[in-house]
């Protein structure tokens, strides 16, 4: 069983402290790490936002989030109310003038020795807004951290305003660009399982591997993100971060360590080699898609245009082939696929081996080795091999999983979720789970490219009913390689 390290104490203040985000993950979440015992006594929790209610009114708003999102979190209810006594409500408009942030600073005034940190759970246009008056008022400190939430602008331009804005009050080591599916333990293992396993770092490679998909599947829409998503799509919402970090870890050689800096350098080196898409090679490596009204788990679906109320060209869907430019991966296709409201949620990673050279059991026994690892929604590793099936009457080869399901091996105990676990990485200043701006840029250059390359070539996204993996043109584009999607059922 893991132990569970205490912190230092910290004053944790929450801008958007009343959104979606912070009631669903980022106040479960500390409520967690605080009944498991890493939150020291002499922490604050403190909640900012426009809303007209007082810290009384916000605790009960945190109690009542906590039973809607997370009803078997607390089974101890006098640690619970324990929990909402560290939580305070600071009334303030994040756009109001430096004088009006005297609430905020009164608040702050008794945390002294506390680790102070600034969470920006807003929207990315609050991002410079807020961390100037920061600066201004002198809630700032040398010591101070700031935590940006995904996603840093909508293009390589407006990516390196916020990071300059942001970084004229708070350098790199204090700036934590959060990606949360860096923290999920699945994603870290992938880490241990390479660089732990003399087993499967030499095979690592397009000597032997045939290649790489990668799979975001959501069985939801845009619910009430739709304002938000028509302006950036699925590329912007999913490839640009979580996707090409998930590329990043698959494809980086061995840092030196694993000092911050030196395995964010090795993701630079990754995204520096991807491949740009052109206008020329989008159509052949790139498809576009646009869920229509369908069935999702049984239940009517509206399509995406239905939703946010008028005609759109914003994809919801995407599928790309892309190749990794360097030694170790050259030939290799990384494919990459993310989509709302497809048949399944789940989000996976898979290593697909070449087969045999000599097929000596004759053609079609068993299939190539793949490595699956599964994120969400059940985290664990399978490894496919083909082995012998049981029985006389001549040799039958049958391919057949080594499963490690995390939830299983490791005896049912609750471990961390990845918010739960990158927040008290915040507190500890580890910034090894973290974007570093380099990267952010690196990966929003390659993004642009491919955005520009589906502007010069117009067209519509093609459409796939709600519930399906995706439209057939996706299918059709591994079809073209003599390859097909991963998708058990």
């Amino acid at each position: 069983m893991a132990e569970f390290i205490p912190v230092p104490p910290f004053d944790l203040v929450v801008f958007g402290a009343t959104g979606d985000l912070s009631l669903r993950k980022l106040f479960p979440s500390l409520l967690h790490r605080f009944l498991d015992g890493q939150i020291p006594a002499q922490s604050r929790l403190i909640g900012v936002a426009r809303s007209d209610m007082d810290t009384s009114a916000f605790r009960t708003l945190i109690h009542d989030s906590r039973e809607e999102f997370a009803p078997g979190a607390c089974v101890d209810h006098a640690k619970c109310e324990d929990f909402l006594r560290h939580v305070e409500y600071v009334k303030l408009d994040a756009t109001a003038p430096a004088e009006r942030w005297t609430p905020l600073k009164d608040a702050l005034t008794n945390g002294k020795g506390n680790v102070r940190i600034f969470y920006l759970s807003t929207a990315p246009s609050l991002f410079v807004p807020i961390a100037q008056k920061l600066g201004e008022t002198g809630l700032a400190t040398q010591e101070s951290r700031i935590v940006l939430e995904k996603p840093i602008g909508r293009d390589l331009a407006s990516s390196r305003a916020i990071n300059d804005g942001v970084g004229a009050v708070f350098d790199e080591q204090r700036t934590f660009r959060i990606d949360h599916y860096l923290g999920k333990e699945t994603v870290q293992n992938l880490l241990v399982l390479r660089f732990a396993n003399m087993l499967v770092e030499p095979v690592w490679s397009r000597e032997t591997i045939d290649h790489v998909q990668i799979t975001v599947a959501e069985e939801i829409g845009v619910e009430g993100r739709a304002d938000y998503y028509d302006k950036s799509g699925a590329l912007r919402d999913m490839v640009q971060n979580h996707i090409l970090q998930l590329l990043c870890l698959v494809a980086l050689e061995s840092p030196n360590s694993m000092d911050a800096d030196a395995i964010r350098t090795e993701k630079l080196k990754v995204l520096s080699a991807l491949k740009r898409i052109d206008a020329k090679a989008a159509p052949a490596k790139t498809v576009r898609g646009q869920y229509k009204a369908g069935l999702v788990s049984g239940s009517k679906a509206p399509g995406y245009s239905e939703e946010v109320g008028k005609p759109t060209r914003t994809e919801t869907f995407v599928a790309i082939k892309a190749e990794v430019d360097n030694w170790r991966w050259a030939g290799v296709p990384f494919y990459l696929r993310t989509g709302k409201r497809m048949g399944t949620r789940r989000s996976e990673i898979v290593i697909q081996f070449k087969d045999t050279p000599v097929p000596i059991f004759g053609a079609g026994a068993g299939s190539p080795n793949k490595l699956v690892l599964r994120l969400q929604p059940d985290e664990g590793v399978r490894l496919w091999l083909n082995m012998k099936e049981p029985g006389p009457g001549g040799l039958r080869v049958k391919t057949a999983p080594l499963d490690l399901s995390f939830a299983e091996e490791f005896g049912g105990v609750r471990y961390p979720d990845a918010y739960e676990r990158l927040l008290m990485d915040v507190v500890r200043g580890n910034l090894a789970l973290f974007m570093r701006r380099d990267e952010v840029d690196a990966a929003w250059k390659w993004a642009d490219a491919l955005l520009a390359a589906w502007d010069e070539n117009g067209g519509e996204p093609h459409l796939y009913a709600a519930g399906a993996n995706g439209p057939t043109q996706s299918a059709l584009m591994l079809d073209r390689d003599g390859r097909a999607w991963w998708d058990p059922e």
